[in-house]
């Protein structure tokens, strides 16, 4: 165990974020390396802020002493205009997650795409890149889809209802990753594409305790495909239970929570953390109901 040092504050701006298991994950990661550790949320909706005043929220942190935030929705694109350096990864994102303040300003990274591919390979070592189809391409598909071109998958097929939105996203990809194949799909090529593919991502809503469902039809699994979802609440989801129960190798949306935060803490603290502990802690939290 280190010893104490200094000490750290640290907080979450977003909107909807009080019960956020992030904080809780960092702090006792924090107290078992021995540190004094304070992670608040800022939550937009309770204190009546904008998302267009997160840079009036950062300076205010930096006044009163924080060492860093966490960045959620709807601030992770608004908040670019108010940082003085900015990650490669995140720079092409165009989304940033994790702000320091540092003597020499705001410093922007992105821990939602390393998360996710720390998530993936240590959750699913091993597993075939060639063809990977994802479903939705929001704020987090965005992360999840860089993440499995970086990881090194050939062919990506994204699919999403916002049409507009998707093919945008696959414009922006294939110049980041140009010896990657990356295409538009839409809902009626999914059997097809799922029947030729390696893997499956599910990144959208449906699965969560408020949109409850299967995003696919289970008819369009098969057992050589390895499944992953992003969502966490619940951290068994009907599409990870029915794909495993098919035979596929799954990979649960808890493991990119958790890798998210471990990236953050580390980027934060310089400590690296222990992944493992924290994952048992997040899936204490979350069958205990928090």
């Amino acid at each position: 165990m280190s010893t104490i040092t200094e000490s750290w504050l640290v907080g979450l701006i977003g909107e909807g974020i009080t019960a956020s298991l992030t904080p809780h994950m960092h702090e006792r990661e924090a107290r078992e390396n021995g540190l004094f550790y304070l992670y608040r949320p800022v939550d937009l909706s309770v204190n009546g802020r904008r998302g267009t005043e997160v840079g009036d929220l950062l300076r205010y942190g930096r006044d009163l002493g924080f060492n860093a935030f966490n960045i959620t929705h709807p601030c992770k694109q608004l908040v670019f205009g108010h940082l003085d350096q900015v990650s490669d990864d995140a720079a092409r994102l165009g989304a940033v997650n994790t702000v320091l303040v540092t003597d020499e300003g705001f410093i922007g990274h992105n821990t939602d795409h390393s998360g996710f591919g720390r998530a993936l390979a240590t959750g699913l070592p091993g597993a075939a890149l060639g063809r990977v189809v994802q479903l939705g391409a929001g704020g987090a598909g965005a992360a999840v889809a860089y993440a499995l071109l970086k990881a090194g998958v050939g062919q990506l097929t994204l699919i999403d209802l916002d049409l507009g939105r998707v093919q945008e996203r696959v414009q922006a990809l294939s110049v980041l990753f140009p010896d990657a194949q990356v295409t538009a799909g839409t809902s009626a090529e999914l059997p097809e594409a799922l029947a030729a593919a390696d893997g499956f991502v599910q990144a959208t809503p449906v699965g969560m305790h408020s949109h409850p469902g299967m995003p696919v039809d289970p008819a369009f699994l098969h057992s050589e495909l390895w499944v992953a979802d992003v969502i966490y609440r619940p951290v068994r989801t009907t599409l990870i239970d029915t794909a495993e129960a098919m035979g596929c190798r799954v990979l649960d949306g808890g493991h990119m929570a958790v890798g998210q935060a471990v990236d953050a803490f580390e980027l934060i603290t310089g400590l690296r953390p222990d992944p493992a502990r924290m994952r048992a802690h997040f899936l204490d939290m979350v069958s205990n109901g928090l």
